[in-house]
């Protein structure tokens, strides 16, 4: 009975199934299929004899890039930022969407929305190009402001490697934090609003309905994006620090994904295997600490990925 019950539920979604047929489809061969691929990791690649030629090496690839000098410096660079963005990208858009829920004015709400939704259509290459104009000391908005108070030329900005940090999470923040806070907004907008009522009944101030009815029903959404962001932790974006590297702020800016470019890309001799395994060992650590925060939130709260 229950094969027969449920091959009848997939003949009454049949045309559901048919829509998933090109997405698998893709799924297989960009995601899955690649992943042969990770064998490079385990060999001493060479394009003359080329994947399946190269002779096998086991993990010396792996003690190799351990026992690089830089190794310690990219974990840190790279956990320094990506723990960063975490803390300040997870709360700001649930703050946000928190505000916007509370406007009753809808032409200002809605103008306040516009304003922070834009930012996430404008490419990472331009983002940089603005940022580079912006604190730009000698032609840009700061070097200008800063010379007419103080009289003199500021501090490079980009060139401060202490600053690299701060100036990568913030303008993220200014870019994702609007488009972040949409769905937080449509849980919100599905909340109980008799648990308002009953609220404004019993005298209730508007902040102490945020807190016990407003975060409550968000609570579950954003346990699950908690859960889904401890996944990226590893995966500072590449394309924003490598525009935004320079040799002055190359101390805090290398991070796992430039390295591994570089490695494969930049150096005179690439070399694809030790590339591989660096970003194989990205992988292999963003999955142990989803696993591990999906396994914590379930204990706590009852919600997870599975």
């Amino acid at each position: 009975m229950p094969k027969r019950n449920l091959k009848k539920r997939i003949w009454r979604a049949r045309q559901l199934y048919l829509l998933l047929i090109l997405p698998m489809i893709w799924l297989m061969i960009f995601r899955y299929v690649p992943m042969a691929g990770l064998q490079i990791a385990f060999r001493n690649f060479s394009n003359r004899a080329g994947m399946w030629g190269s002779p096998w090496v086991g993990l010396d690839n792996f003690r190799k890039f351990f026992a690089d000098r830089q190794f310690t410096s990219l974990l840190v660079n790279t956990l320094r930022i990506s723990l960063y963005q975490l803390s300040v990208g997870f709360v700001i858009p649930i703050v946000l969407a928190l505000s916007l829920n509370i406007m009753t004015n809808g032409i200002f709400k809605k103008t306040i929305q516009t304003l922070t939704y834009i930012p996430h259509f404008i490419s990472v290459v331009v983002l940089v190009g603005m940022l580079m104009q912006l604190v730009n000391p000698i032609v840009g908005l700061y070097g200008t402001v800063c010379q007419m108070i103080t009289g003199s030329r500021p501090v490079d900005i980009l060139g401060n490697p202490a600053a690299f940090p701060h100036l990568y999470v913030w303008s993220g923040i200014w870019q994702s934090a609007g488009w972040g806070s949409i769905i937080y907004v449509a849980a919100l907008a599905n909340s109980d609003q008799q648990l308002h009522e009953a609220a404004q009944i019993d005298g209730a101030s508007r902040l102490q309905r945020v807190w016990y009815i407003d975060i409550p029903s968000i609570l579950p959404t954003a346990t699950i994006l908690l859960i889904m962001d401890a996944g990226k932790v590893m995966n500072v974006g590449f394309e924003k620090v490598f525009l935004l590297q320079n040799s002055l702020n190359l101390r805090y800016s290398e991070v796992l994904s430039t390295y591994v470019y570089k490695k494969a890309f930049g150096a005179g001799i690439p070399d694809f295997s030790f590339s591989t395994a660096a970003g194989m060992f990205n992988s292999v650590i963003n999955l142990i600490l989803i696993l591990i925060v999906n396994r914590i939130s379930k204990k706590l709260s009852e919600t997870s990925l599975w």
